[in-house]
């Protein structure tokens, strides 16, 4: 049976509690019926006790789970300054069992509120779990790690990356790792290229506060991205547990570089101008980003950002990883693509020249993985052709913070990023960050509802 804990939302009373926290809380209690879950929320909104319970009864609804509603113990509500030492205090004061402290905030009010907690005892076995991004550059991730070493050691720190709990990720750790004829050639004797790429459908959807400060660059691929990278090329682990499996992912980042040391010519950005989303029989018009609300157009802040990385380790040396992340985009794109090397001949009497040497390629949600081949046969039995073999792996039965949540619950931080590798992310992405800052890569512009820059379909690196 699960230890009974007690989580406490400080910024419950936000965007991110009712539209992902408590949906996830009512999903895991729904799937996990031992678990019991006392629940607090603490916000700076004047919320009544009754609005509270709403919000959780509503929320758990939206994920099928309004039954479990009974089975939160005693769950409330307080306003509260999350910087005020005394307010803070009497948060946590009293609390039995496991305490998890779930920092549901901007950034600087994370921060704030840390710096806080220095001075408060807090129970033993308290879990911290903080969202991204950690920190605003190597330096400032560097010293946010160390304010919350000082709270709690690293093994109760969990820094939420919700990618790292989708099941696709895993299932790349077994296509990788326990297939015969993928494990043998997972190198750059055989891998051509590697491109992760994550466009969204949706634009800017009222979140120019966060977003027009972080971009494409930080929202998605200085986190979730390069995780995925890490994954895709790290060493196998003896295991996956807290120790190995974060070791390898870190050694990973370690080796990780812009392409060719060069962030001007490994590395584009673009922003969506006014356009359509949707089909065509219910398409929406979209403003340029520039014209969204709450957006400041000096930022110059991309909606659609690429890197191109080399992992400089003696199995991926030469093997370019390109990251691409945009919002507005014509279509929702999440995959990853693997594609090999041509074999060094093919025998005469078969026509056609195959560009690569085949493609795994995984989509990520509805789950799915193809298998592109160069095969001959039909009409013309000499004649190359390309074919698809698929295993659809469904839409995954959690939503992808109560995977999260549930790791959080039980303290398990084997799939949280872990403190070096935050910093390295950070690393990676410095060198293009300074080029964009000194206008060095020009930003390109797309219409919203397409599939990018005309000129990107047709370039290469």
């Amino acid at each position: 049976m699960a230890q009974e804990t007690t989580l406490l939302i400080l910024g419950a009373s936000g965007d991110l509690t009712s539209r992902l926290l408590l949906p996830a809380i009512g999903q895991l209690l729904a799937r996990q019926p031992d678990r019991t879950l006392t629940l607090r929320g603490a916000g700076s909104d004047d919320w009544t006790q009754k609005r509270w319970r709403e919000c959780v009864r509503a929320a758990f609804a939206s994920s099928d789970a309004a039954d479990e509603v009974s089975r939160v113990k005693g769950t409330a509500y307080t306003k509260a300054d999350v910087t005020d030492r005394d307010a803070l205090a009497a948060l946590v004061e009293g609390v039995q069992g496991r305490l998890v402290i779930y920092f549901a905030l901007p950034p600087a009010v994370t921060i704030a509120a840390c710096e806080v907690l220095r001075e408060i005892t807090l129970p033993e076995n308290t879990v911290l779990a903080l969202e991204k991004p950690f920190g605003a550059d190597e330096r400032s991730a560097r010293e946010l790690n160390e304010l919350v070493q000082q709270l709690v050691p690293e093994n109760r720190i969990f820094r939420v990356d919700h990618f790292l709990g989708r099941s696709t990720l895993l299932n790349v750790l077994g296509v990788r790792f326990a297939n015969r004829l993928i494990e043998p050639v997972w190198s750059a004797d055989h891998v051509q290229s590697v491109l992760v790429r994550y466009d969204e459908a949706l634009a800017l959807e009222n979140r120019a506060r966060y977003y027009d400060g972080a971009g494409a660059m930080i929202d998605m691929i200085q986190s979730h991205l390069l995780q995925v990278l890490a994954i895709l090329a790290m060493e196998q682990p003896h295991d996956l547990d807290e120790l190995d499996l974060r070791d390898a992912m870190a050694a990973a980042l370690r080796a990780t570089r812009i392409w060719d040391d060069n962030p001007t010519r490994s590395s584009r950005r673009a922003r969506y101008t006014a356009g359509h989303l949707g089909a065509k029989t219910d398409a929406r018009d979209v403003p340029s980003y520039v014209d969204e609300d709450g957006v400041d157009p000096a930022r110059d802040t991309e909606t659609l950002a690429e890197i191109t990385c080399e992992v400089h380790t003696a199995r991926w040396s030469g093997v370019p990883f390109t990251l691409r992340s945009g919002k507005a985009m014509t279509e929702r794109c999440a995959e990853i693509i693997v594609t090999f090397k041509p074999v060094r001949h093919i025998p005469d009497g078969l026509t056609g020249q195959p560009s690569d040497g085949g493609v795994l390629r995984f989509v990520l949600g509805p789950d799915q993985i193809d298998l592109v081949l160069n095969v001959n046969g039909g009409d013309d039995p000499f004649a190359l052709r390309r074919d698809v073999l698929s295993s659809a792996l469904g839409k995954g039965t959690l939503l992808a913070y109560t995977e999260v949540l549930s790791e959080i619950l039980d303290g398990d931080v084997t799939l949280s990023v872990r403190a070096d590798a935050a910093e390295q992310c950070w690393r990676i992405i410095q060198p293009v960050r300074d080029a964009w800052a000194r206008g060095d890569v020009p930003m390109d512009e797309y219409t919203a509802g397409s599939t990018g820059p005309q000129h990107w379909a047709t370039s290469s690196r």
